[in-house]
């Protein structure tokens, strides 16, 4: 966002019981073992709705919908919306909608056109993008600086902020080193992120799933994780952190298909 694209998480649940006699020795508690990771298959590209809740610095803010379409022919297109509903979210009555319109090559994910459209208390933000591969460029125009609204070069394989969530759940593999040219609302940045080498056992609400996590490595204070599963269309939940504090965090209630 300066437009930064928003991160979320999963909300994680804990159930304690306690009983028995006070001279009763209590229970030791059962140990956690990471599961093995499994023979992974990444989630085919497909149609789906998925919701989430919103948290930021550890308190729930609102939710959020992640939903990918079909197009005609390879053209499909991402959506995603935040929608601030509690606490410091709620007061400034933020909402954040983005949406990207891409080709599937297969093997890459194209972008076509892009927008961000932010609203809140006393503020109102919207850009539109395109990436013309005609002429090998992309261009931002909106509520922007002008510097960040100026042509820039393209190189296959780039990626916007959306696409980003799909290429990672594609390419992702246990122990494996991902690069991405991330082109998105005026700026160029590389991207480098990491599988981790095991799946491991990721609570979301009621559910358990064998999630991978992937993390971004170059990211300075500011870090990217996501966990995908295998048969889940979409991150099981997406965490940004900064300055070592979990600061927005997304977590997987629902999903269906689109």
């Amino acid at each position: 966002m300066t437009l930064k694209p928003f991160k979320w998480l999963v909300l994680s649940s804990l159930l304690a019981t306690a009983g028995g006699q006070a001279q009763e020795q209590a229970p030791a508690p059962p140990t956690v073992v990471a599961l093995p990771a499994m023979e992974w298959t990444p989630p085919p590209l497909e149609p789906f709705v998925a919701t989430y809740q919103a948290f930021y610095k550890g308190k729930e803010a609102g939710d959020a919908t992640m939903r990918v379409v079909r197009g005609e022919g390879t053209q499909w297109r991402v959506d995603m919306g935040v929608h601030g509903k509690r606490g410091f979210a709620s007061v400034l009555g933020l909402n954040l909608e983005q949406s990207t319109v891409f080709n599937n090559e297969g093997n890459v994910y194209t972008p076509l056109s892009q927008s961000t459209v932010k609203k809140a208390l006393f503020l109102g933000k919207k850009v539109t993008g395109t990436y013309n591969w005609q002429t090998g460029t992309a261009q931002w125009q909106g509520d922007l600086k002008k510097e960040r609204q100026q042509p820039i070069p393209l190189q296959r394989g780039d990626q916007s902020a959306l696409l980003l969530n799909l290429s990672l759940m594609r390419d992702a593999m246990p122990g494996k080193t991902l690069q991405y040219r991330f082109v998105d609302v005026g700026r160029v940045r590389q991207h480098e992120y990491r599988a981790a080498d095991a799946t491991e056992n990721v609570q979301v609400g009621e559910l358990s799933y064998d999630a991978l996590r992937v993390y971004r490595t170059n990211g300075g204070n500011d870090e990217m994780i996501m966990w995908i599963a295998n048969g889940v269309p979409t991150p099981v939940r997406i965490l940004q952190r900064k300055d070592g504090q979990d600061e927005i965090d997304l977590r997987l209630i629902e999903y269906t298909g689109a």
